[in-house]
């Protein structure tokens, strides 16, 4: 007969947490590759064969700590994708046409440089 603690509840509860939280991340990757790498079968592949590898990598991790780890860099990885990374084309031997997602897009702030006011030293 199995009987259950507080204590080993809780952590069953924890691995539980933590398995929904990796197969959130996991998913959440793949929908970013696929945004991030729209039309580009080769980066698309890439990125695939890249994010299952990692994870396969880590699948047998029992270190609740590690996994928090794990996930963070994960969750790292997923915001410079989808904030830093775009797409570049090739138009001509010398061209290249990038084309930006909304993500990418931000409100241009006009940088103002204003002179400070000089202080008057007191004279002696």
């Amino acid at each position: 007969m199995f009987i259950l603690t507080k204590n080993s509840a809780s952590k069953q509860a924890n691995s539980i947490m933590l398995y929904w939280q990796v197969l959130k991340l996991f998913k959440l990757l793949h929908r970013t590759r696929q945004e991030v790498f729209k039309n580009d079968t080769r980066a698309l592949e890439a990125a695939r064969q890249k994010i299952n590898e990692e994870f396969r990598n880590n699948q047998y991790e029992t270190s609740e700590e590690k996994i928090s780890e794990l996930l963070k860099v994960g969750s790292d990885v997923e915001v410079i994708l989808r904030t830093s990374v775009i797409q570049a084309v090739h138009t001509d031997s010398d061209k290249i046409l990038l084309i930006p997602r909304k993500d990418l897009l931000q409100d241009n702030t006009p940088y103002f440089d204003k002179p400070s006011k000089k202080r008057e030293s007191p004279e002696h």
